[in-house]
């Protein structure tokens, strides 16, 4: 049994069981491939995230979830204003040292089918998106030298900082209007970083109802994932199953002319290169909140 490349978690099509699988052909974008109602199979991986091992079992997608379960994610850390082209938009110095938040494992989602519920509070037309790169911790450790952050890496993913703009504006900490139930949707696929050895050579897309409104590359973050991970490891025990959101790109609805909201029946796609794309569709309607699952 070999290890894995890129790792999805589904219900199988065989068994209607949760299961993490191996892509069986990695070069397709499974984000659009379930988007369209393709054909995905997996190689069945025994074990878990961590130490999961490949076989040679082929399973069949019924419904992508988030790579990373709620249950293995007890903390997501998130970067703010982390992209010169964004600081730039919105009329801001370059911050002086990573500006963090973060969001409870409850806003915790996944790809397509799931959709990204607007909650009540938040359904007062300034709901914004950020794509962005997620990285997932793949061991323990504190105080972590930049020259070995990557080698704490698991993999990468994609994922969209979903963004409640009212709640933002009226408090300097960000993290209730960046925290609601949902808003953290990730995957399709969790790449290992064999497949993406410098994180800093990746695309970044948010596309929204068809329209490319951010188109960005990670060379222009300010912070790169290694300062990142160093920085944020300083007297703090980053552990396996950690989420870090890596900061977005310029295009957010929210300076955009006209201004772009996420609303009800919408389409958002994050589309960054070696990963694929990962698609949500937003439902501002109440009665749909009840019906979400992570499973």
């Amino acid at each position: 049994m070999s290890s894995w490349t890129h790792l999805i978690r589904f219900i199988a099509s065989e068994d209607n069981q949760i299961h993490l699988g191996q892509l069986v052909d990695p070069s397709r974008d499974i984000g659009l491939d379930s988007l369209n109602g393709q054909e995905i199979s997996a190689y069945l991986i025994d074990g878990t995230i961590f130490d999961g091992r490949v076989t040679n079992r082929i399973l069949h997608v019924k419904q992508l979830l988030s790579p990373v379960a709620r249950e293995q994610c007890d903390y997501i850390r998130c970067l703010g204003l982390n992209y010169a082209c964004h600081a730039r938009e919105c009329n801001l110095e370059l911050p002086k040292a990573p500006i963090m938040f973060t969001k409870p494992r409850s806003a915790l989602s996944g790809p397509y089918p799931a959709s990204i519920n607007i909650p009540k509070c938040a359904q007062d037309g300034t709901s914004d998106y950020e794509a962005e790169l997620c990285v997932v911790i793949g061991k323990s450790g504190r105080d972590i030298p930049e020259s070995e952050a990557l080698d704490y890496v698991l993999g990468y993913t994609a994922s969209n900082d979903v963004s409640s703009r009212s709640h933002q504006r009226v408090t300097a900490q960000w993290s209730f209007a960046k925290g609601l139930d949902g808003s953290c949707p990730i995957g399709p696929v969790l790449v290992a970083p064999s497949v993406i050895p410098d994180p800093q050579q990746l695309s970044i897309k948010a596309i929204y109802n068809g329209t490319t409104v951010q188109d960005g590359h990670t060379k222009d973050m300010i912070f790169d994932i290694k300062k990142q991970i160093s920085y944020l490891s300083q007297g703090t025990t980053l552990e396996a199953g950690n989420l870090i959101l890596t900061g977005t790109p310029a295009g957010i609805g929210c300076v955009r002319n006209p201004k772009v909201v996420l609303g009800d029946g919408d389409d958002i796609l994050v589309e960054i290169s070696e990963i694929g794309t990962l698609v949500n569709k937003q439902f501002g309607d109440m009665t749909m909140y009840g019906k979400f699952s992570d499973r």
